[in-house]
């Protein structure tokens, strides 16, 4: 049964005046019918003199817009619908403003009398918005690769100073800090190097830790026929934050392999591991050097050792070490479970500490 005309102004009527989003209520012909008080407000048009006009000839005629009238024909024929088209408003009174356009035909069973109800989003702000965003995002990038840049070459200079120091001072015991502290800042500088290829996005820890062997190898490794360090690790992800103290207790591990595991030139092997399942993990350093020391003054837990604790303590992960049969196996381990038992005891997840000094 069709809807008497009059009544299907009334109903559109009362549509787009209860509406408080712009609406527009068109007949077939493309003729305004009516509008929202906001479709009004918003386009500066005056409400007694639309009403009767073309939609085209609103305004300063900004709305004459070919794409848009080939649409609004094709929907009040009923061969399309406008979805989400996006359209400059070009006005002489202010900048373009960004607009979202709706658009339907009413079917009543009447065809002598269509209707096409358009609505209209102003997404100019928003749009502004995001480029905005996106603009700080780049600068941020910018800056932030300028940073690493800068300090990438302040590791390297301070690296350099501290080499050529060493070369210089006549105390052995002396020669081998700075030589530690050289290895140190190298190993930090490899870190910054590989964390800033990531940026903010997850590190794949089976290559971040293979790039940084390779980095403590070239500096540390005379041979690499005689000492290979190898990674084993799974396709685990971690955040950079997370990656920063997992590489550096790598580095500790593995420099206290190189520094105390094989004496006089002996051969062997260094295996860096990583498996995660869910949100427990295990990381391990394992050699089959001379093994942990049995007397007590070389057992004394040194630098590198509290480094370790300290940085497995923020992890809320536990260090366990032990005698492999040959050479010696430290694993940095976080289990979930284990932490939670822990802070229902109300106390704080703590690293064990460890037997073989690390220097």
């Amino acid at each position: 049964m069709a809807v008497h005309p009059d009544a299907v102004h009334g109903l559109a009527f009362a549509v787009v005046a209860s509406a408080t989003s712009p609406l527009v209520l068109l007949n077939g012909d493309l003729t305004v019918i009516g509008a929202s008080a906001t479709f009004f407000r918003a386009f500066h048009i005056d409400p007694a003199t639309a009403p009767g006009l073309p939609i085209f000839d609103l305004g300063d005629g900004e709305w004459n817009v070919r794409q848009l009238r080939s649409l609004l024909k094709a929907t009040a024929s009923g061969d399309a619908e406008i979805e989400a088209y996006e359209m400059d408003l070009k006005s002489a009174r202010g900048e373009p403003r960004r607009l979202v356009l709706n658009a339907q035909k009413l079917n009543y069973g009447d065809e002598a009398h269509r209707y096409i109800l358009l609505s209209v989003a102003d997404v100019t702000d928003e749009r502004h918005a995001v480029k905005l965003k996106d603009d700080l995002l780049r600068e941020k990038a910018i800056l932030l690769q300028e940073v690493q840049h800068r300090v990438a070459n302040s590791l390297q200079i301070i690296a350099s100073v501290i080499l050529q120091s060493a070369r210089k001072v006549s105390s052995e015991e002396t020669r081998l800090h700075l030589t530690d502290a050289h290895n140190r800042v190298m190993s930090v500088a490899a870190l910054q190097q590989e964390l800033s290829a990531s940026r903010l996005s997850d590190v794949e820890l089976r290559a971040y830790f293979t790039k940084l062997c390779d980095s403590i190898g070239a500096s540390m490794i005379r041979d690499h026929d005689q000492l290979v360090l190898e990674v084993k690790a799974d396709d685990s992800t971690s955040d950079p934050g997370v990656s920063v103290s997992l590489g550096l207790i790598v580095t500790e591990l593995v420099i206290n392999c190189l520094k105390h595991a094989f004496p006089g030139g002996r051969p062997g092997r260094i295996e860096v591991g990583y498996h995660s399942r869910g949100p427990n993990w295990t990381l391990s350093v394992a050699d089959n050097g001379v093994g942990m020391p049995k007397d007590k003054a070389s057992s004394t837990p040194g630098l590198g050792t509290s480094i370790v604790e300290a940085l497995a303590n923020q992890l809320s992960a536990r260090v366990h070490m032990a005698d492999a049969h040959p050479g010696t196996l430290v694993s940095v381990a976080h289990t979930q479970i284990a932490a939670v038992a822990d802070e229902r005891e109300g106390d704080e997840p703590r690293a064990a500490s460890g037997s073989k000094s690390a220097d």
